[in-house]
């Protein structure tokens, strides 16, 4: 299911727009809401799990998209944002104007560094992203990747 929460236009000017101090955007609520409701750990086997942390994204036209996390034992799991990041590329869809993740028992986590790259990797305009840290904290990607490996060409250092 696809939601609107805020006007189009308004989000991609904001994103378009020269870099400006951010502002603590009111979307901060439903977002975290919505990541706190897919978030609901579940055992799947004996050494596997899901859903022990969920995570929203709001991309630049307005669409919210969901994840959850896989946990198994051998490395092959993956975090929250990449499930909601694919379910956004599936809809053709690539700019995050916001994001949030969340573990089952409400706290606000970062994302990892995999997943900040992965951010940083399927669009550029995505280090405008507006990254919830808390209720009151929020940065744009680019602070807290602030090199990422799109930024370097393969070429640059041969």
């Amino acid at each position: 299911m696809v939601e609107r929460l805020v006007d189009v236009e308004e989000v991609a000017s904001s994103i378009l727009a020269p870099p400006t101090p951010i502002n603590f955007m009111t979307n901060f609520s439903k977002l975290y809401e919505k990541a706190l409701n897919v978030s609901a750990k579940r055992q799947l086997s004996e050494d596997s799990s899901c859903g022990g942390v969920g995570a929203v994204l709001l991309t630049a036209s307005g669409k919210i998209f969901t994840g959850i996390c896989l946990d198994c034992p051998c490395g092959i799991g993956f975090c929250a944002e990449h499930s909601a990041v694919v379910e956004m590329l599936k809809s053709g869809e690539s700019e995050i104007a916001e994001i949030v993740a969340v573990l089952s028992d409400g706290k606000i986590l970062p994302p990892c560094g995999r997943c900040r790259e992965l951010l940083m990797q399927i669009s550029p305009e995505n280090k405008n992203t507006l990254v919830h840290l808390s209720e009151n904290k929020s940065k744009k990607l680019s602070e807290l990747l602030p090199e990422s490996y799109a930024d370097f060409s393969i070429n640059e250092n041969h």
